[in-house]
């Protein structure tokens, strides 16, 4: 054995470019190690901190400068790992190598080598003598939670099943299918979830994929994060919900709504806030019935909860009853069908109403014939001469209930001829005088009607104008009756009465682009005959043009644009062309003001 030390200093005395250079030349490891012990405490105290050290051997030389913190006594009982080979052709053993002092501090920790790959670590927090890429290699912490696993959905009612036996709703991608998911993996409470997100998949594969990053401590001090994901398979299993619905006699509660008027106007402004406001959701079954709906539910909780929104939208009056469907006599539980029956107030929209003297004085001592302009959780009152207002609560309405004097079908067209305004403003009503001629006596006579109306921002000289002739008509009302032989309100009935303004040019079933949806209800046996269907389609059509004509009730709705295009031939197209040569002059709904109908997006092949 021979050993040639030789100390080459650059730039000067620099003690932090002093490098050792020693050449070994022996088989023997241990014996390498030992010379190397002796010479180093011969040359350099044990306390130096930092060095270079060169093993050369061959054609291969062990590079110790990693473990320049190692003390001399340290590295004899720490061998250099083989993984650290570096081949001598390649390195220049002349190029200074800088070693930083410790400054006169002491170290606190050791550092040991990875007993994978030989990386320094930190012995004082390594977790089983290796670094982090190797931990992250050789342990899996989410190894207990499975990569696959079965969910249920419904295709009835669009839920998802949540063990055991809990059905919920969720959209797709939403954060309560993401809750649900991660609730159906085993062992994933056991770690901490940082962050999960959906993978998007086909609509069709019938599989929802899930990115999830979990932490969790492999040691004392050491966090592990890692990332995988999970596929959920999901297949169909009808809800018992669902599964009543095919069956007879499954529902727990009812509610039969009703009205007592020739007409369904108020039905109509009804379905459009139930669809709005997705009251219906939780009905198993909708039947419509002579004179109104009714609604039938799973649970009672659910008809209570459709009450309590039908108070809060029109004026109602409830009566309840119940069934008993069976009882068990061990332990006196029962078991009841409940019925909810709710009347609607008989007055509806642009009635004519006759008050009782008695409750005109306590409403604010407001002129007994007034118009009813607003239908919502009370009944509100118009007097046209004064532009006075008042309101009917359903308490107050169902203590002395009463019906109205007329209703629209009663209407009759009159011509303007002079407008007067006055002074007197209300909101959007403005008090005019108007001298007005009916519409079917033009030609015929020159009788003419003078009145006062609230329409005076809207009626102009030859408008058309709907109203109710009180002169020579006779009606079955005692209230009526009684306002006439009154003193104070006796003089005060009018000729005429004017409602709302009339557009006779606007055409019929005119393309509209706008539409409203319809309330999916079961028939049965009623099956409307030919004149009734026909009734209901102009009862329709007289609803579309009131919701044109009051940006209020419009404001109540939900109004979706119309985007069908309906192919016709040229036949119809050449009749078409034929109706639409006289001018529109109706009332038209801004685009603004209309929803997207989402139901009807698809993608189509161009």
């Amino acid at each position: 054995m021979s050993h040639v030390p030789e100390w080459r200093t650059r730039q000067g005395n620099d003690p932090h470019l002093l490098k050792p250079h020693i050449q070994i030349n022996c088989l023997s490891t241990s014996a390498r190690g030992n010379f190397l012990s002796k010479f180093l405490r011969k040359q350099r105290p044990a306390s130096s901190p930092q060095f270079a050290v060169l093993l050369c051997k061959s054609h291969h030389i062990y590079n110790c400068a990693l473990f320049r913190r190692y003390t001399f006594s340290e590295y004899t009982t720490n061998p250099i790992p083989r993984e650290t080979q570096i081949n001598t052709e390649i390195m220049d053993l002349d190029t200074p190598m800088g070693m930083a002092p410790m400054l006169g501090t002491a170290r606190t920790g050791a550092t040991i080598l990875c007993c994978n790959c030989g990386s320094p670590i930190d012995g004082t927090s390594s977790a089983g003598a290796m670094c982090y890429d190797c931990i992250k290699l050789t342990v899996d912490i989410s190894k207990t939670i499975p990569r696959e696993a079965h969910i249920q959905f419904c295709r009835d009612c669009d839920r998802w099943l949540m063990p055991p036996n809990t059905w919920v709703n969720a959209a797709p991608e939403s954060k309560e299918l993401l809750a649900l998911c991660l609730k159906r993996l085993r062992n994933i409470t056991k770690v901490r979830i940082v962050n999960a997100e959906f993978i998007w998949t086909e609509p069709h594969s019938r599989r929802i994929k899930v990115k999830i990053t979990i932490q969790d401590s492999v040691a004392d001090g050491v966090l592990m994060q890692q990332s995988f994901e999970v596929v959920y398979v999901v297949g169909t299993q009808q809800c018992k919900d669902c599964a009543k619905s095919y069956t007879a006699n499954v529902w727990r509660a009812s509610v039969q709504v009703r009205q007592k008027v020739p007409h369904k106007r108020t039905f109509l402004l009804l379905e459009q806030l139930i669809l709005k406001h997705q009251a219906h959701r939780d009905t198993i079954n909708i039947k419509e019935e002579k004179g109104g709906i009714d609604f039938y539910f799973a649970h009672r909780n659910q008809a209570e909860a459709f009450l309590s929104f039908l108070k809060s939208v029109i004026p109602i009056f409830v009566k309840d009853s119940r069934q008993l469907i069976s009882q068990d006599n061990h332990t006196g539980d029962k078991s009841y069908k409940f019925n909810y029956s709710v009347e609607i107030v008989p007055i509806c929209r642009d009635d004519l109403v006759a008050l009782p003297l008695k409750l005109a004085r306590s409403i604010g001592n407001i002129t007994p014939l007034v118009l009813c302009h607003r239908i919502g959780t009370s009944v509100n009152l118009l007097d046209p001469n004064t532009l006075q207002t008042a309101e009917i609560s359903s308490d107050v309405f169902w203590r002395a209930p009463f019906q109205p004097l007329a209703g629209t079908p009663d209407l009759v067209e009159f011509i303007v001829m002079d407008v007067e305004p006055t002074n007197v403003r209300k909101g959007k009503w403005v008090l005019s005088e108007v001298q007005v001629a009916r519409a079917a006596d033009l030609g015929v006579n020159d009788h003419t009607y003078f009145t006062r109306t609230h329409l005076g921002n809207l009626l102009h000289a030859g408008d058309s104008v709907l109203g109710y002739m009180l002169s020579g008509t006779n009606f079955n009302s005692s209230a009526l009756d009684a306002i006439e032989n009154s003193r104070a309100f006796g003089s005060t009935i009018p000729d005429v009465i004017l409602v709302k303004k009339h557009y006779p040019n606007r055409r019929k079933n005119r393309k509209r682009n706008w539409k409203l949806k319809r309330m999916a209800k079961d028939e049965g046996e009623l099956l409307p005959k030919a004149a009734d269907q026909e009734k209901m389609e102009a009862e329709y059509e007289m609803f579309l043009r009131d919701v044109e004509e009051d940006e209020e009730l419009r404001a109540a709705l939900a109004l979706y644009k119309n985007t069908k295009k309906k192919q016709q031939d040229a036949d119809a197209m050449s009749i078409a062309e034929t109706e639409m040569t006289g001018v529109d002059d109706g009332p038209r709904i801004n685009m603004d003001e209309l929803l997207d109908d989402f139901d009807e997006l698809g993608i189509h092949d161009e």
